[in-house]
């Protein structure tokens, strides 16, 4: 695996290709219905708001949603970040029809310059894998306001705690994650996230289904 910052590793390092070859099952299937209560059709139809024609995909995963998303063109431009060599290749094979781009860097350091400009980019399940505050994470949207085209959309999913909805096995399994530094999300709320996103961005839409904040911003603020 590409060398990034020790702090950053925890929350990516643990997707291997054992993992991976289960991800879809236990944690889109099992728990984002039954613990996390946020079926992943919530987030199918996030991605179907809201993806476009020129996309980034910013921690992939197994490429589990643009694989179900629909593009609004037959031949999107797309591209994949992420600092796990296992994600983006399990991710690229899933949507190689697309012929995507991969780009393995760090998202909580400066993006690559030459990476270009994106009419959406897209963040999903990727702020409670980052380490530190929510005001230390949302740095990652720092890094991507460059890379974006007028009019452009950041959206995204995350898993809060804070006032969010959690049963009992939410809590505990939170808990072990964190313990295990797959999450970095004990002092995630919804009101920091509201906050981080209208700092940066004057359109902002957050939505709660079970302990996941579905969210979109647009037209950066002026610095």
């Amino acid at each position: 695996m590409e060398s990034f910052p020790e702090a950053h590793k925890p929350g990516y390092a643990v997707y291997s290709r054992t993992s991976l070859a289960i991800y879809d099952a236990l944690v889109l299937g099992l728990s984002n219905r039954w613990i996390w209560r946020c079926p992943s059709s919530h987030l199918v139809g996030l991605y179907n708001r809201h993806v476009s024609a020129n996309h980034l995909d910013i921690g992939v995963g197994t490429g589990y949603f643009l694989d179900k998303t629909r593009f609004p063109v037959s031949d999107p431009k797309v591209a994949l970040l992420d600092p796990n060599s296992d994600c983006l290749g399990k991710a690229a094979a899933r949507i190689a029809r697309l012929d995507p781009v991969t780009i393995q860097a760090d998202a909580l350091v400066p993006w690559p310059q030459d990476i270009g400009t994106f009419k959406t980019i897209g963040l999903n399940y990727v702020l409670h894998c980052l380490p530190g505050t929510m005001a230390e994470k949302a740095v990652i949207f720092d890094h991507a306001i460059p890379h974006l085209e007028d009019g452009a959309t950041v959206f995204g999913s995350t898993i809060l705690q804070g006032d969010a909805p959690r049963s009992g096995a939410a809590r505990k399994l939170m808990q072990i994650y964190n313990r295990k530094g797959v999450f970095s999300n004990e002092a995630d709320t919804l009101e920091a996230l509201r906050s981080e996103l209208d700092k940066r961005f004057d359109d902002v839409k957050v939505e709660m289904i079970g302990c996941v904040a579905l969210f979109s911003a647009r037209e950066p603020r002026s610095a």
